[in-house]
């Protein structure tokens, strides 16, 4: 099936910042007193978004957390990515590739608009996704829920006036996996370094090593 729109995940995908998030939360978990290493808290929190990551520590920690420290943990993610947010290997080349080719396309994202803005300008990147992307924080704004919910994918067809049954979607979490089979969508899963089985569990129809591999799925 030639696809009507392109969904794209944002990080583990185009930007790679995961490893980058991952270490800051380590930093703030040790710091509260939940000893984390940056292993163990891409292990539980990739693809989540801070607002969800807040009840499990709060039950993790038997306390509620200090006022204002979902907006202090996003504004030191916001600093790191201005100077550390690179490139996923290809992510530009791929983009513009894919606008040449007449797709039309979305970056739907579990970060804050002002987070992705700040990994696109870094990056390169602002020119081409402007006006194309969508965030868990706006579609939250608007009584929906973010990932594993599938409202973000949903918003990005409905701002696309596309059907989801005619949208794919490239995703590298489980939570985003599971976010875009429940919104209807085929999903691809993104795993340059694994075996993408958690991703197939969660219903993607076939791994990306690549990025380039989506022009075998779109041609």
């Amino acid at each position: 099936m030639r696809p009507d729109l392109i969904i794209f995940d944002c990080d583990g995908v185009l930007i790679d910042s995961e490893a980058l998030a991952s270490r800051l939360v380590a930093q703030e978990m040790t710091a509260l007193g939940w000893d984390m290493d940056a292993n163990e808290a891409m292990r539980r929190f990739i693809g989540m978004s801070i607002s969800d990551m807040e009840p499990i520590i709060e039950t993790q920690l038997g306390r509620v957390l200090p006022p204002g420290w979902r907006v202090g943990l996003a504004e030191a993610l916001i600093e790191a990515l201005k100077q550390e947010a690179v490139l996923i290997p290809g992510a530009d080349e791929m983009l513009a590739r894919v606008t040449q080719m007449g797709f039309d396309w979305r970056v739907a994202s579990n970060s804050s608009d002002e987070e992705m803005a700040v990994k696109f300008s870094r990056t390169g990147l602002t020119a081409l996704t402007q006006g194309r992307c969508v965030s868990a924080a706006s579609v939250i704004a608007r009584g929906g829920k973010a990932k594993p919910a599938p409202d973000v994918f949903l918003a990005a067809a409905e701002d696309a006036k596309t059907p989801p049954e005619r949208c794919i979607v490239l995703e590298d979490s489980r939570l985003g996996a599971r976010a875009a089979v429940a919104a209807g969508m085929r999903c691809y899963g993104f795993d340059p370094h694994g075996d993408g089985e958690a991703l197939l569990a969660e219903g993607a129809v076939g791994i990306f090593r690549k990025l380039e591999d989506i022009f075998g799925v779109l041609a």
